[in-house]
């Protein structure tokens, strides 16, 4: 599905210096590094403010307890994701909310999105999901009108615009992950979130670091929630190479859709507001599991994201499961991610899209 390998060794002569320099210095926690990635993904994004933390998923709880959410109120977020924004929605002892997807981009509808906002709703977690932006203008506007809290989920679109203004840049806040699989991974975990607002910024650096701007004094309870300078070294290495890798995802996408044409098969959708970035290559066929053992059969990677929605999932289906998410639901039966990693080729591409073609 992705060659992390074959990344590293494409990168090596640049990271290995990085890190060596890190572990020269003894200073390993909040330090040079992490400022350095701080200020280079906010001039990336296009904002003021960078905090840099241990993970996407802490990412998106300390925005959430920046931002004021808590005990009895209620976040709206799509069902068709990974977990973590439900996750970090019930960690801050708030209520998730889960509306429907636009079938096309699989990303949150702002009509769904309308239709289940309450009096008790105080924010949106908009996924920008697979690489591509969600209809957040229009997100954005709604949430203004109904003065609610907007966290962007950029942990797979970071590069991706809407109207050319990149992810991240959209909402109160924006939260990216640095997974080793992103578009831009570090070697371990590794999170960031951006915003406009100094005051938020200056409590997200409190929270991360146990709720202490000074040494010992502790304003508000917080967490441990610092990232280290390994992965802020190699995250900096790795920015300089971003865009070219985005493009590179971006030729291999035109490259399946070249092969795959007139197949039977539903191809990635491009709303034409912005880049679409291919953290995920995500097809929809019928019959798609016996499709992917097809596949398997052929030596041919293939993954399913997601085959659960989340308000189906065991850890919140006692409460949601009767939620009706027509799309979401569909989705999660009818999704195929073929390999999309920069360093694929044309060859490669031509073996799934024959290989596909066949299992078809």
């Amino acid at each position: 599905m992705l060659d992390l390998v074959g990344e590293y060794r494409e990168l090596h002569a640049e990271i290995e210096p990085a890190v060596g320099r890190v572990l020269a210095s003894g200073h390993y926690i909040l330090g040079q590094e992490g400022i350095r990635l701080e200020a280079e993904v906010a001039r990336y994004v296009g904002v003021p403010h960078a905090v840099a933390v241990a993970s996407g998923t802490e990412a998106l709880i300390l925005s959430l307890r920046a931002a004021g959410i808590g005990s009895g109120d209620e976040v709206v977020t799509p069902s068709f994701t990974f977990i973590a924004a439900a996750e970090a929605i019930t960690h801050v002892g708030a209520r998730p909310v889960f509306a429907d997807i636009d079938p096309l981009t699989y990303n949150l509808d702002p009509a769904c999105l309308e239709a289940v906002v309450t009096r008790a709703t105080r924010a949106v977690v908009a996924v920008h999901l697979f690489g591509q932006s969600a209809a957040i203008a229009e997100i954005r506007a709604i949430c203004r009108d109904r003065r609610l809290v907007l966290i962007e989920d950029c942990a797979q679109a970071i590069g991706a615009d809407y109207d050319g203004v990149r992810v991240g840049g959209w909402g109160t806040l924006g939260c990216f992950s640095f997974y080793p699989t992103k578009n831009l991974g570090a070697y371990g975990d590794a999170g960031l979130v951006t915003t406009r607002d100094a005051g938020l910024a200056e409590r997200l650096r409190m929270l991360r670091h146990h709720g202490s701007r000074a040494a010992y004094q502790h304003e508000v309870v917080g967490y441990n929630s610092r990232l280290d300078e390994l992965q802020a070294a190699i995250l900096l290495t790795k920015c300089a190479h971003l865009d070219r890798f985005n493009a590179a995802r971006r030729e291999h996408a035109a490259a399946y859709r070249e092969g795959l044409s007139g197949a039977a098969v539903g191809l990635p959708h491009e709303h034409g507001r912005g880049t679409h970035v291919y953290h995920v290559y995500c097809i929809r066929v019928g019959r798609r599991d016996a499709v992917r053992e097809a596949l398997t059969a052929g030596g041919i990677a293939s993954g399913i994201y997601y085959p659960v929605p989340v308000h189906k999932q065991p850890a919140y289906e006692r409460e949601f499961g009767d939620v009706q998410l027509p799309h979401s639901e569909a989705a999660a039966r009818e999704v195929l991610a073929l390999p999309m990693y920069p360093q694929l080729d044309r060859t490669r591409i031509g073996l799934v899209c024959d290989a596909l073609r066949g299992a078809l």
